[in-house]
């Protein structure tokens, strides 16, 4: 008897187990993802800005003012992603 709880204990270790390293997987997968998404973004922003300043120098303020909040909004949307990764993380 007190060998199938022991058994039955195991088995719930290993549960809690797989669920952690799924859970760290997954927070991995989303921080990577987050990460790379902004990079591109902000490159993508930075070399749309810099065609439009080489096509239009007098534009540069304008173009520069719209660049960098573009820039932080997608730094702020992978900023939250890195949020919710580490708190599901945390929860699991």
């Amino acid at each position: 008897m007190i060998h199938m709880l022991l058994q039955v204990q195991d088995a719930a270790t290993a549960i809690t187990v797989a669920k952690n390293t799924n859970a760290l997987l997954g927070a991995g997968i989303g921080l990577g993802l987050a990460a790379i998404g902004a990079g591109i973004g902000v490159g993508l922003i930075g070399a749309r800005a810099t065609e439009a300043i080489a096509r239009q120098p007098q534009a540069s303020g304008d173009i520069r003012g719209a660049m960098i909040l573009t820039a932080a909004l997608v730094e702020g949307v992978a900023l939250v992603a890195c949020v919710f990764a580490l708190l599901f993380k945390l929860i699991a």
